[in-house]
């Protein structure tokens, strides 16, 4: 694999069966063969670089681990968004510093079960490296078996592409993104670690037409809906795999020539994901006067923007209340036609809310 590699060929295997060991005694990778692909394909070649915060740096033994840099959190994402991976007080870690210390804290840090923040411009996160545990709980979503095509939205550093490729081989994998930079990037990180899928520059949002049609779809960056370009590049009985809201839907594409419907629920996980770039912002949830206590509930805060397109912040504190639980995997997303809506517990109601900024009465 390269001279280049040579000095870390040996700890980075045993740093990837550690993390495949973590992530397996929390629950995941029950897959073999995803398991496998966790243990075989090189993280630390799509990080060659990362950012941390720089303040970390001089509190003695707690500077030399990128776990508390990164918070071990599936907030992670979200959070780097919000302060924008801003370099100004953030440090670099690269596996070319000529401080050998330096270099085990960059090695170490790429096989922690966190994020990583990769690219920032001008104050915004442009691009990260997820949690493998998350990323690992939704390929297993996506249930793909042998021949599957499969589109990812959100090309990121190529690690999730690299994924699919070990699993389904290259020839079945399509990746797209709309920063040139970004995928170029990503293509040297697939090339290097033997991968080679098609990576296209280009907006998200509209798919990938001249590569359909596709038999599941997973996209690593937050929808305010699931665009309707999508449907038609699916093959009926085909599954797509999306962060929304503050979570992940996984729905199933029926009916109509390339499919043009689909209908799933909410996987009981949270997630927080950049935002895909090219679509509207969710609309802010007219939240109020609102009790703390449920402001502080993760929640109550994914009814609250699940439900911001059609639901007063008080109807949903109401029903919150009213129900002794609601649990994500209570909630679900159906589209049809130029239509989608969310729901709790049953797609025909009586909790339903317009998404994709519709007015259309459900």
């Amino acid at each position: 694999m390269g001279t280049y590699l040579e000095p870390y060929a040996e700890p980075a295997t045993e740093a990837r069966r550690g993390l495949v060991r973590l992530m397996a005694a929390g629950g995941g990778l029950g897959d073999p063969l995803w398991r496998l692909a966790f243990e075989e394909v090189p993280r630390h070649l799509f990080v060659p670089y990362y950012f941390v915060p720089q303040t970390l740096d001089r509190t003695g033994d707690q500077d030399g681990d990128p776990r508390a840099d990164q918070g071990g959190d599936q907030d992670g994402d979200r959070r780097g968004a919000r302060t924008g991976g801003r370099t100004p007080g953030y440090e670099r870690l690269w596996g070319e510093d000529p401080d050998p210390v330096r270099r085990e804290r960059w090695l170490r840090g790429a096989y922690y079960d966190g994020p990583l923040a990769t690219r920032v411009r001008d104050g915004e996160l442009i691009s990260s490296s997820s949690q493998p545990s998350l990323m690992a709980l939704m390929l297993d979503a996506l249930r793909v078996r042998y021949g599957d095509t499969v589109l990812e939205i959100g090309t990121g550093t190529g690690y999730n592409a690299a994924l699919l490729c070990h699993r389904l081989g290259e020839t079945l994998i399509t990746t797209v993104d709309s920063e040139p930079e970004i995928v170029d990037s990503a293509r040297a990180h697939l090339a290097r670690a033997g991968y080679r899928p098609v990576a296209v520059v280009g907006d998200g949002a509209r798919g990938c037409p001249e590569r359909a049609p596709f038999d599941r779809i997973i996209a690593t960056c937050t929808v305010p809906y699931i665009p309707y370009e999508w449907l038609p590049q699916c093959r009926p009985d085909a599954l797509i795999v999306a962060p929304l809201s503050t979570g992940l839907v996984v729905l199933r594409v029926r009916g109509g020539p390339g499919g043009r419907a689909a209908e799933g629920r909410f996987l009981r996980t949270p997630a927080y994901f950049v935002p895909l770039r090219g679509l509207p912002s969710a609309p802010e949830p007219r939240r109020g006067p609102l009790p703390r206590r449920a402001m502080q509930n993760d929640l109550f805060r994914f009814l609250l923007e699940l439900s911001s397109g059609g639901l007063d912040p008080h109807e949903a504190l109401s029903l919150w209340r009213r129900e002794r639980r609601l649990d994500r995997d209570r909630f679900g997303v159906t589209v049809r036609g130029r239509r989608q809506w969310a729901w709790l517990d049953d797609p025909a109601g009586p909790y339903v809310w317009p998404l994709g900024g519709q007015d259309d009465e459900l």
